[in-house]
C-alpha cells in the first residue's frame, strides 16, 4: 500500500528540499549509501571483496538538466575507475551509470547535440576507462519513457564495447521480448523486478504477476547464451534461479547474483560460500535522495526508521 505513495515522494522537490539536509551519517541512509566520496565507495568496495563480493558502483544522480553537472557526473566516473584499479579492485569491482545523469535528458536547445548525443558519447567516455581500467560499464534502465532509447544507446555503446552490460526490469510487460534480444553469447544482462512507479498498461503492478514475469524472464535469460546477472534479495526467487540453472546446465560462473548495498549481507555471504559469484551494487554521492525514497518503496517498513531520522534532525 505505501509502494506507490512513497515513489511519488521521489519526485517532490519539497520533500527533498527537506530530507536532503540530513547528513549522510544518517542511520537510515548509510545503510544504503556508503558515503558521499570516492575515497568512501573504493572504501566499501575493498570491505566487500575482502569477504569475497564483487561489485558495480553507482555515483548517485539522474535526470540531469545540466550540461556541466553532466560533465561533472562523468568525470566523477573517470576518477572512480582509476582508484578502484589503483587499489587493485578491478577487474571485481566494475560500474552502473543512468544515462539520465550523463546527459538524456538534456534538451535539443542545450545546443549540444541534444541529449542522446550527449549521452552516448559520455558513456563511450566512461566505458572507455572502465576497460583502459580493466573492467566494464553497466547501463542501468529507468522509467519505461526511456527504454527505448536506453537499449539503442547499449547497442551503439556494444560495437564498440561489447562487453557493456544491460539492465531489464521484469515487471514492463515488454520484456520478456528484449530478454530474447539480449540472451546471446557474451551479453551481459542484469534481470531485476523494476522499482519506479509505472502506469499498469506498461508494466504489472500485482506483485504475484511481478514474481511470474521474473521466472519467465529468468527461464529466457538462463537457457541463452549470454551471461545473466539476477538481481534479487526475495529468498523464493533466490531458489527458483539456483534451480533453473542446474536445469539449464549452467555451471557457476556463467551467471551471477546481484543484491543492493546493505540488504540481506549475511545471504550475500551465504551464496559466496556456497560458489555463487555475487555481485553488489554499491551507490555513493551527494545524490542519493531519489535512490533512498526507491528503496525504502521497496521495503516500506523502513519509512519508522527514516521518519525517526527527521525527527532526530530536528
Amino acid at each position: 500500500m505505501l509502494r506507490q505513495p512513497i515513489l511519488l515522494l521521489s519526485r517532490s522537490g519539497r520533500v527533498k528540499s527537506l530530507v536532503s539536509t540530513l547528513p549522510v551519517s544518517s542511520a537510515i541512509v548509510t545503510g544504503y549509501v556508503p558515503g558521499e566520496t570516492t575515497a568512501a565507495a573504493v572504501a566499501a568496495t575493498a570491505r566487500l571483496a575482502e569477504d569475497g563480493l564483487r561489485a558495480t558502483l553507482d555515483h548517485l544522480g539522474e535526470d540531469t538538466l545540466d550540461v556541466d553537472q553532466a560533465e561533472a557526473t562523468v568525470e566523477a566516473y573517470v576518477v572512480l575507475l582509476r582508484e578502484l584499479a589503483a587499489a587493485g579492485l578491478t577487474p571485481a569491482a566494475e560500474v552502473s551509470i543512468k544515462l539520465s545523469a550523463i546527459g538524456l535528458s538534456l534538451p535539443d536547445a542545450a545546443g549540444f547535440g541534444g541529449g542522446h548525443k550527449i549521452a552516448l558519447e559520455n558513456a563511450r567516455t566512461i566505458c572507455r576507462a572502465a576497460r583502459n581500467a580493466g573492467t566494464t560499464v553497466t547501463v542501468d534502465m529507468e522509467d519505461h519513457t526511456t527504454t527505448d532509447e536506453t537499449l539503442t544507446i547499449l547497442r551503439e555503446l556494444r560495437k564498440d564495447f561489447p562487453e557493456t552490460g544491460a539492465v531489464l526490469q521484469a515487471y514492463l510487460r515488454r520484456t520478456e521480448a528484449d530478454c530474447r534480444a539480449l540472451a546471446y553469447e557474451g551479453s551481459r544482462v542484469r534481470l531485476c523486478k523494476g522499482a519506479y512507479a509505472e502506469p499498469e498498461a506498461v508494466a504489472f503492478t500485482d506483485r504475484l504477476e511481478v514474481d511470474k514475469a521474473y521466472v519467465r524472464c529468468l527461464k529466457i535469460l538462463l537457457a541463452g547464451r549470454g551471461y545473466p546477472m539476477i538481481a534479487t534479495h526475495d529468498p523464493r526467487m533466490i531458489e527458483i534461479a539456483a534451480s533453473l540453472a542446474s536445469r539449464y546446465d549452467r555451471v557457476r560462473g556463467t551467471y551471477e547474483f546481484q543484491m543492493l548495498y546493505g540488504i540481506r549481507p549475511e545471504e550475500q555471504r551465504r551464496l559466496v560460500e556456497a560458489g555463487e559469484t555475487v555481485r553488489v551494487y554499491v551507490p555513493y554521492g551527494a545524490e542519493w535522495y531519489a535512490y533512498l525514497m526507491r528503496r525504502l518503496a521497496e521495503r516500506p517498513q523502513n519509512l519508522s526508521f527514516f521518519v525517526k531520522s527527521l525527527i532526530s534532525k530536528k
